[in-house]
């Protein structure tokens, strides 16, 4: 008896702590050499496990306590991009097959193969009432049966999917249903309304995966109107739609609003919406940064911002304040290098450079010197007889290394005759380039 009972014991032991898998196959096997797995929690992502993928194969071991959830799987750099996320019940190995082209498709997976599959369908149903109304159809009987289908496809779905992580996805998802017939304005405008009626943003599942950033991003960036405006009107939208996002987040921590502003600000960036992304930094990001200890983003907004393309060039000053940069006139372009004298893709690049400048009188070159000391900077400066120079000691702890952000020697900034910023080349040949073509 007592020999069963230890037994017993040892098996609950052996299942309660039992190891799961996630393998399978990439595919060009050639483009894929490793594999990193992270848990997705509200606001961040905690690193879990990795693995070699050889040949195309990979199997990653999950730690036994390995929580139920999202795990975002990286494959190569930059991690933002090139990854995707799965569900993990804590019950299943899981076995996928991974291109470019299809993304991730499960063979043994319920929760990943469910939801992989609703998606697939609701989205293509979805796509029919968009055809439907974009070839001007007129037939009410036909969008109501394509509103039948999309009523039990969801409903089908979320009875499947009951006991699963799933399920938080699928009943989020649940799309606009008209409950009569609209034309395509009243369709979109009340799409616009309805959109957030089934997001909870406080469900803890939502939050640990990039499905509500999606959901967000969607909303805030394709919500516009069908006729044609303007860039300042698009902007003025693009705030109201945050507005409108920003309402549905009482209660929710403040590590998560962060996340979720913060990805908001970064596509209103890379887009060009100044004024949306000076918005959103503004009324919601400086202040959730101080309070989730981000001031470190805050400060790489902040220089961007500041050194944006179309942005005044931050003031520069040398002679202890008797010579600025805003006082340099006479040139259509100014070419601001920051270099250092011990650089040696300095001491190539700029010689270059100052040979350049001799055929083009409309430019003149500033260039900052960020030094330890005066004496190498004193005998290369004096090589580059048609720049004008200033000395900024202390290096990259200088006043402006941090006003103008540079991390690295030669850094060019091109402004236009008004010495706002109009390129930032990576080399003085695309600098050249780019100032022969005015």
């Amino acid at each position: 008896m007592k020999k069963t009972l230890t037994l017993l014991f040892a098996l609950i032991a052996v299942s309660v702590t039992a190891q799961h898998t996630i393998s399978g196959v990439f595919s060009p096997a050639k483009d894929y050499t490793w594999l990193i797995a992270y848990q997705l929690k509200p606001g961040t992502q905690v690193y879990v496990a990795d693995t070699k993928i050889e040949d195309g194969k990979f199997k990653l071991e999950l730690p036994a306590n390995a929580a139920a959830g999202t795990y975002r799987l990286v494959y190569a750099v930059p991690q933002e991009e090139f990854n995707f996320d799965v569900l993990y019940n804590g019950k299943e190995d899981i076995v996928l097959n991974f291109n470019a082209q299809d993304g991730a498709t499960y063979t043994t997976s319920e929760e990943n193969k469910i939801v992989n599959s609703y998606f697939l369908e609701i989205n293509a149903l979805q796509k029919q009432v968009i055809d439907f109304y974009t070839s001007n159809s007129t037939n009410k009987k036909e969008l109501a049966k394509l509103y039948n289908k999309i009523n039990s496809t969801q409903a089908r779905y979320e009875t499947d999917a009951k006991g699963l992580i799933a399920l938080n996805f699928i009943k989020a998802n649940k799309p606009y249903i008209a409950k009569k017939h609209e034309t395509i304005y009243e369709f979109v405008e009340h799409k616009k309304q309805n959109y957030f009626s089934a997001i909870d943003f406080k469900n803890k599942q939502l939050q640990a995966s990039s499905f509500l950033t999606d959901k967000t991003l969607n909303y805030v960036y394709t919500s516009l109107p069908l006729n044609k405006v303007t860039k300042d009107e698009t902007e003025t939208i693009l705030q109201q739609n945050i507005q409108t996002v920003a309402s549905k987040l009482d209660g929710v921590h403040e590590t998560f609003k962060f996340s979720l502003f913060y990805d908001m600000w970064i596509y209103a960036a890379s887009a060009k919406y100044d004024k949306t992304s000076d918005f959103i930094t503004t009324n919601y990001l400086k202040k959730l940064g101080n309070i989730t200890n981000n001031q470190e983003i805050i400060k790489n907004i902040d220089a961007h911002t500041r050194l944006r393309i179309g942005a005044k060039a931050p003031e520069i000053t040398w002679n202890d304040g008797k010579n600025s940069l805003s006082k340099l006139s006479g040139a259509d372009n100014y070419v601001v290098v920051f270099w250092s004298s011990t650089c040696s893709h300095c001491l190539k690049e700029l010689p270059e450079l100052n040979k350049a400048m001799q055929t083009l009188p409309n430019v003149k070159v500033l260039a900052v010197g960020l030094e330890d000391e005066y004496n190498y900077w004193d005998t290369e400066s004096a090589k580059l007889k048609s720049f004008t120079h200033a000395l900024a000691l202390g290096k990259w702890d200088s006043k402006y290394a941090d006003l103008y952000n540079v991390s690295a020697t030669p850094t060019y900034f091109i402004l236009d005759k008004d010495k706002r910023i109009v390129n930032k080349p990576e080399t003085y040949k695309e600098a050249l380039e780019y100032l022969k073509k005015k």
